[in-house]
């Protein structure tokens, strides 16, 4: 299937979605936005599909976020309940997700990178959350996300300010997990993802619902004493005993999903 705002690639296992409007430093609109929830609606579906990384075309953005001259125009509808790029507001979705941020992030940008998993960060990367600047809020997560990511004080610094923090900064800080030399964002999310690919699908999916119901639902106590619908299926999965089998007759693992 051809795309007018993105390149999807799939290799094996592992989608990787770049968002395709350079000439706007990759900025969204309500199109791209539902085109985008297409891609990422196949992706949540489709069982051979365990990995999913978005970046942004070209070096100088990852995404500048929403595409403020159709906004500016009256032209601007809801991005539709999944949210922002198609990912923000998915909550249901428990494959892993790896931002490769290999320029500006802001905005809504910086929303999808916070949406995923892992942020890898081209050392010359800047994000920020500038929409109080221009009169809006950082709706699609970011004022939620944030402060989540990283201490409190620390996340309201960047959202009432708007200021801009180097991708350095943002791994001292906490929500980028590495920082990589320009042009690396990609081959290192590839990287990770390789790691996460040596792993049970369902082993993965079970701990990343885990982790994330666990914390935002839940006291420690309860959140150990649950047992998760992902964690549930990969109790019952052939590859719950498929892993252990591997590692005493010291092979790989073949995961089949199932």
């Amino acid at each position: 299937m051809s795309y007018h705002y993105c390149i999807v690639e799939d290799e094996g296992p592992l989608r990787i979605v770049t968002l395709n409007r350079p000439e706007v430093l990759n900025a969204l609109h309500a199109d791209a936005n539902d085109e985008l929830t297409s891609v990422w609606d196949e992706f949540a579906e489709r069982d051979d599909l365990w990995v999913g990384i978005i970046t942004g075309m070209g070096n100088r953005a990852f995404s500048a976020g929403n595409d403020l001259k159709v906004q500016a125009a009256g032209r601007r509808r809801s991005n539709g309940p999944n949210g922002f790029a198609g990912l923000c507001n998915r909550f249901g979705l428990y494959k892993p997700m790896i931002a490769a941020v290999n320029g500006v992030a802001m905005g809504g940008g910086f929303e999808v990178a916070l949406a995923c998993d892992i942020i890898i960060a081209a050392e010359t990367a800047v994000f920020a959350l500038p929409e109080p600047r221009v009169g809006l809020i950082a709706g699609a997560g970011g004022v939620h996300r944030l402060p989540r990511a990283i201490p409190m004080k620390k996340a309201m610094g960047m959202i009432l300010t708007g200021r801009r923090v180097p991708a350095r900064e943002g791994f001292e800080l906490g929500f980028v997990t590495e920082v990589v030399a320009d042009g690396q964002a990609l081959p290192a999310a590839k990287r990770w993802a390789e790691m996460i690919l040596e792993c049970s699908p369902k082993a993965i999916r079970a701990s990343k619902q885990a982790a994330y119901q666990g914390l935002d639902k839940l006291t420690l106590e309860q959140a150990m004493h649950t047992i998760y619908p992902a964690q549930q299926e990969n109790l019952e999965s052939g590859d719950y005993i498929e892993g252990p089998r591997a590692f005493v007759e010291k092979r790989k693992p073949v995961w089949r999903n199932m």
